[in-house]
Parts: structure tokens; C-alpha cells; sequence
């Protein structure tokens, strides 16, 4: 059996519904088929959630209606009733926390995000079937168990092998099942998602649990690019990679694979394919254990919104010595995604994602040290360098901070 996932992207239409089971329809393999919510509904959804905590009732209801009719346009088109494919308590979850100011934040935005999800699955496996493709729809909050950590939930790795085992062995199992990405649910019944982009992040442990032969990976590029081509102009298709160079350009900003998702394929030494969901036929990337050539281009990874925070020792003491485990306590705490350490004698600057917790943060270590921070930064990763690249990217650039390693460059550049 293998694992395909389609994000966003692929299924943001009723024409990209048609190309996945298109690609469905070639082969004769068992499937599990993880999606993601379609198109930028993951972003809408969170703006509803923005629209419940000011206590808008008329906004949430008005956004929820937008939302909801561009998934009946897909379903009309697609020839499904959006009714049947989407569960009653869809809107009843929206509109039952219209009131709830008081609510606790990331435990009401994995109730409302994971809304996507569970709409674009239905609809798909609707169709499958429609299409002479008998599909099985799974509902993932019961089978990807999780602790209670709302937004970025902890996988419990036994439960869930042993929850999807399960499934799997069902004697009634068609060929093809359907299941959400980026969403579990805790052995009480709540909801959870598993941090932005996560959807790779399901798919693999998926592959885990059930001993894929591979998972592909459908996007809407060639494969792993060395640069973003929305950033970067003539940028080269890198077609192998090993599972260590895979985790360290996804750690370092990497759009193409979420960061934990390499882990538990690695573990079982399942290869992963990221291929184009336009050109199925392609080639594309495939990560595994022992590539055959190596990368031999530099790779450019941009991260945006980066904030840089100092920190020093009010009365001089030795600040990593000392202080290095309060200061990453307080980081865990605020959830802050660190991309860069760098300390000297007195003082320790991290750059991390902006987030909803900074300011918190911010205040919690201005507490015991003299804290300074920068905002609306990037940080750019240059993985294959040379001195003259490194040369290169100074020209023209506010260069807050860089940092070198044999094979890397990384600058935390002011943006302008």
C-alpha cells in the first residue's frame, strides 16, 4: 500500500477534485489518501476564530456563510450534495462558540480549524465514489490520538498504530481511503490539530503505523527546488535527497515538507516522493536513506516575520552558563519557533517565528534580563555556500546578525 497527500492547493477547485482522482485512478495499489483543507480555507477559518474572541456574531455568521458556499460551489460542480458529504455538527461547531470570549484560545481554534479538514475529506470521498472509486472516508480525530496540546498536539504514536491497525484490517476496507491531514483528537473527544502545515506530518505517521511502501507527496511545483521561484530566479530541481538533508531544510523555513515529517519514515526507511500534481508522470524529489547523487547546488531557504530578541544579563553574570535553561523554558512555554541561537559571553539572541505569544515572551524574560528585539525580519539560509555567495548576499542588505558554519550561511536581514 502507499500514501498519497494533496494539499490545499491541489483540491482548491472541482478541476483539482477531477486530477486527484485522476491520479487515483492510475494505479491498482491500496491507498490512504490524506488532504488538507481546500484551498486558503485553513486562513479563512482562522479569521472566524479572530471574529469569535471580539464577540462579532454578525461577522462570524457572514464568514461562516462565504466559507461555506465556496464548498457547495465545489460540491455542485463535482455533482455531490454538500449536505450529505458534510457533517451536521459542521456549523453547529462555528456558531455554538460565536459567544465565547472567554473561551480558552487554542482549544477553540483547533474546534473551528479543524472544520477544514473535515469538509474537503467528505467531499472528495463523495466523488471517489461517485467516479466508480470506492473510497472509505475515516474520521482522523478518532484514530490519530493526541495529548491535549491545542494547535500543535502531541501524537500518541501507540494509541494511534493500534487505533488505524484497526481500521486498516476492516474486511469491508475498499482500496482507496480518505483522511484528513493536519487533525487528531484526544481520547476525550476534543479536537486537535497538529501545527500549520501538518497534513505531511499525517501522512507520514500514517506510512508508520501501517508499512507503507512510499509516500508521495502532490504539490504545485516540480518537486524540492534549491530556492523558492517566487524569490529566486532560475532555480534547479534537486531530484534525491537523504532523510538528514530533508529534516535540515525543512527546519530551516523549507515550504515544501512539514519539519516532523521525516522522522517516522526515516524510521522504517520509506521513501518519500514530492511530486507535481499537474504533471503526475514527473519525476520529481525523492528523499530516502542513501540518494545516489549528491546535492550540488547552494540552497536558499527564506523565512519571513522573524524576530530577533536579546537578552542580557542584568548585572553581568554569565548569561549560558546560567540562565540558558530559564531562557528556553520561558521560549517552550510561549510555544516560540527558534531558527537561530547565538550567545556570547553576556548575552544570548534567538531569532524566532512572530506569534500571538511574543510579546508575552518578551515580557516574561524582560523579567530577569535587559531585553532587546528587532521585528518584520527574514532570515536566509544558504546551505552549500561559498565565500563568494556569502559575499554576494551582504551587497545591499541591513545584516542584523550572520552566522557561519563549514557548510552553512545563515543572515538575519532587516527587511525593506
Amino acid at each position: 500500500m502507499r500514501v498519497f497527500k494533496f494539499g490545499g492547493a491541489s483540491v482548491k477547485d472541482a478541476e483539482g477534485v477531477k486530477n486527484l482522482t485522476a491520479i487515483v485512478r492510475q494505479t491498482t495499489d491500496e491507498l490512504v489518501v490524506v488532504i488538507s483543507a481546500m484551498g486558503k480555507t485553513t486562513n479563512a477559518l482562522e479569521r472566524i476564530v479572530e471574529t469569535i474572541g471580539q464577540g462579532d456574531k454578525r461577522g462570524v455568521e457572514s464568514q461562516w456563510k462565504q466559507l461555506l458556499a465556496y464548498h457547495e460551489q465545489i460540491a455542485d460542480e463535482l455533482g455531490v450534495k454538500v449536505q450529505e458529504v458534510v457533517a451536521d455538527d459542521v456549523l453547529g461547531a462555528v456558531l455554538a462558540h460565536r459567544n465565547a470570549k472567554d473561551a480558552v484560545y487554542d482549544d477553540l481554534y483547533d474546534t473551528i480549524v479543524s472544520v477544514g479538514e473535515l469538509m474537503s475529506t467528505a467531499i472528495v470521498a463523495a466523488y471517489l465514489n461517485k467516479e466508480g472509486i470506492p473510497a472509505q472516508l475515516w474520521n482522523m480525530p478518532q484514530l490519530l490520538i493526541t495529548d491535549g496540546s491545542f494547535r500543535e498536539a502531541v501524537v500518541n504514536m501507540q494509541a494511534s498504530a493500534q487505533q488505524m491497525q484497526h481500521a486498516w484490517h476492516d474486511p469491508y476496507r475498499p482500496r482507496v481511503v480518505v483522511a484528513q491531514g493536519f487533525i487528531g483528537g484526544t481520547q476525550t473527544g476534543h479536537r486537535t490539530t497538529l501545527g500549520r502545515e501538518g497534513s505531511d506530518y499525517t501522512a507520514a505517521l500514517v506510512a508508520n503505523f501501517l508499512d507503507a511502501e512510499s509516500v508521495t507527496i502532490w504539490k504545485d511545483v516540480p518537486g524540492i527546488l534549491n530556492a523558492d521561484p517566487r524569490l529566486e530566479q532560475n532555480t534547479v530541481l534537486i531530484p534525491e535527497l537523504n532523510y538528514f538533508e530533508a529534516v535540515e531544510l525543512a527546519y530551516s523555513g523549507a515550504q515544501v515538507i512539514h519539519p516532523k515529517t521525516i522522522r517516522p519514515l526515516e524510521n522504517k526507511r520509506i521513501p518519500l516522493y514530492v511530486k507535481p500534481f499537474l504533471q503526475p508522470d514527473a519525476a520529481g524529489t525523492i528523499i530516502k536513506s542513501e540518494p545516489t547523487e549528491p546535492v550540488s547546488v547552494p540552497v536558499y531557504i527564506w523565512r519571513k516575520e522573524q524576530v530577533l530578541i536579546t537578552m542580557r544579563a542584568k548585572d553581568f553574570s554569565f548569561v549560558l552558563e546560567d540562565s540558558l535553561s530559564h531562557i528556553f523554558d520561558v521560549i517552550g512555554r510561549c510555544r516560540l519557533k527558534v531558527s537561530l541561537i547565538q550567545s556570547s559571553a553576556v548575552t544570548i539572541s534567538v531569532c524566532v517565528d512572530n506569534s500571538r505569544n511574543l510579546m508575552k515572551a518578551i515580557r516574561l524574560l524582560g523579567e530577569r534580563y535587559a531585553v532587546t528585539y528587532n521585528e518584520h525580519l527574514s532570515l536566509l539560509t544558504i546551505r552549500g555556500t561559498t565565500p563568494e555567495l556569502i559575499e554576494q548576499q551582504r551587497q545591499g542588505r541591513t545584516i542584523l546578525l550572520s552566522q557561519l558554519t563549514r557548510r552553512t550561511a545563515k543572515f538575519v536581514i532587516a527587511e525593506s
